[in-house]
């Protein structure tokens, strides 16, 4: 398993008790939260500590301001800094107020994130 199922069930009952209905797909060694049909935020092992993060979708507009809060860094699968997403570190994410307001930054932006083309099936 790439992600830690403890913290999925967080995540769903944190989304439940905000009545927002989300899919979740696994891809890529992570389980993604989809909202509106958009991936939302993320969660997977940091594969150095072996210890939970989750990689959150929060957009240009306050992504320098963010950056600056504590157990967050830029997100860098290829080497070069995703602007618009971060990676939340498992300190970050101890508590579920924690949890909570980074999974409302997410939702927060949600309605501003573009959908992700559909590719045609052949």
């Amino acid at each position: 398993m790439a992600y830690d199922e403890y913290l999925a069930d967080r995540c769903r009952q944190i989304l439940k008790q905000k009545h927002v209905y989300s899919e979740e797909k696994k891809m890529m060694g992570t389980l993604c939260f989809m909202v509106d049909e958009k991936m939302c935020f993320a969660i997977t092992i940091n594969k150095d500590s072996e210890s939970s993060r989750m990689m959150a979708r929060i957009g240009r507009d306050n992504y320098d301001n963010i950056l600056q809060l504590p157990h967050c860094r830029p997100m860098d699968l290829t080497g070069r800094k995703m602007k618009s997403y971060i990676y939340v570190d498992a300190d970050g994410m101890d508590t579920d107020e924690d949890l909570e307001s980074w999974i409302q930054l997410c939702l927060d932006f949600n309605p501003l994130a573009t959908k992700s083309k559909k590719k045609n099936k052949k």
